[in-house]
């Protein structure tokens, strides 16, 4: 093609490096640019990927060249900055990943900055993107099923902001509501009075803008993601294909019956395949993204306010939260990335990771 879209990537740990086997696969777009600021990983993921534009900051980036997409893999406390240096510089399309920030206030701003500028701001790495899950939420939506009755979220436990939001991201997916109002409760105390979501496990109930009301359980059983369910079908999500529950048998238990999903263009890449795709797409033509920026918000903003809840012992909270100072740390690892955390990838790591080792 010769109208393929440039993009940089800002950040090139381990995540980073996924991002560019992603990008340099698909027939329309060129990565130009990295940015890393640790020398030696910088050197080693450009030679290993064929990318001579490599940068140690932003500043330095933007000042060299404005690519058509940014897709920013930082750690979550160095995302803001990134997000809207990029939108500042340009670029037709910025992206990141889980988790978006801690403070609700620092994510209004990314999101603002790139609205206000006509820039498409992009979620990532999430289950929500994936073609299958997509497609279950598509025939609950339209009804296929019959009117949904009501929704369950599992195992919202350990990191409620980073991997927490993967439930509540696809909860809000299926049913086609927003959550309006939360009350929780939350465990072990020293957890929930530490200001981050290191080993957080909460139970509650979400209440919908649909008004229908949505149990919350931080075990994993029956299931470790999300439940939502008509009189005739249940579709269930458990960070695999969804399952497909309809009629009954002579018991009265639900039947589990196979309902086959279309064919994807890029099954090894999975999730973060169709997510990348449908941000190319949406700016090149518009549409919907199916991860953005604010869906990264209001699963950050469900995390808070279930906090705010539990440290309350369980006072309802309304949202959208009017106090948009708080905040939600997550895992030092998340925040702070491997280098900061005792997790850092080494050089020769960087030359050699195996990407996406699922793939076939």
């Amino acid at each position: 093609m010769t109208d393929k879209l440039t993009v940089a990537i800002i950040g090139c740990g381990r995540l980073g490096q996924h991002y560019i086997e992603v990008y340099n696969t698909l027939p329309d777009t060129e990565v130009v640019a990295l940015v890393e600021p640790n020398p030696g990983r910088r050197q080693a993921v450009g030679e290993r990927f064929g990318v001579d534009g490599l940068f140690a900051d932003v500043e330095e980036l933007y000042r060299r060249m404005t690519p058509d997409l940014a897709a920013v893999v930082l750690p979550a406390k160095f995302i803001q900055e990134a997000v809207t240096a990029s939108a500042e510089a340009g670029v037709r399309g910025v992206s990141t990943d889980k988790p978006i920030g801690a403070r609700l206030s620092d994510v209004d701003a990314m999101i603002e900055a790139c609205e206000s500028r006509g820039v498409v701001f992009a979620g990532g790495n999430l289950v929500r993107a994936m073609s299958e899950v997509q497609e279950a939420a598509a025939w609950l939506r339209a009804g296929e099923f019959g009117e949904l009755r009501g929704a369950a979220v599992h195992s919202l436990s350990t990191e409620i902001s980073g991997g927490g939001c993967q439930q509540i991201a696809v909860m809000r997916l299926f049913t086609g509501a927003e959550v309006a109002e939360v009350t929780a409760w939350g465990s072990p105390r020293e957890a929930l009075e530490s200001g981050n979501d290191k080993d957080l496990a909460i139970n509650g109930l979400f209440r919908l803008s649909s008004g229908i009301e949505c149990p919350v359980f931080s075990s994993r059983e029956p299931c470790r993601g999300v439940d939502a369910w008509t009189d005739d079908a249940l579709v269930r999500w458990s960070w695999a294909l969804p399952e497909i529950w309809q009629g009954f048998d002579a018991s009265g238990a639900r039947i589990r019956v196979e309902r086959p999903y279309k064919p994807i263009e890029y099954p090894r890449f999975t999730y973060l395949g169709t997510s990348i795709r449908s941000f190319i797409d949406v700016v090149r033509h518009g549409g919907e993204l199916r991860i953005s920026g604010r869906d990264l918000l209001q699963s950050l903003e469900v995390a808070i306010a279930a906090r705010e809840s539990a440290l309350r012992n369980a006072v309802p909270v309304s949202l959208p939260l009017q106090d948009r100072s708080l905040t939600l740390y997550p895992t030092r690892y998340r925040w702070l990335g491997g280098d900061n955390s005792g997790r850092e990838q080494s050089v020769e790591e960087a030359r050699t990771m195996p990407l996406f080792p699922h793939s076939s």
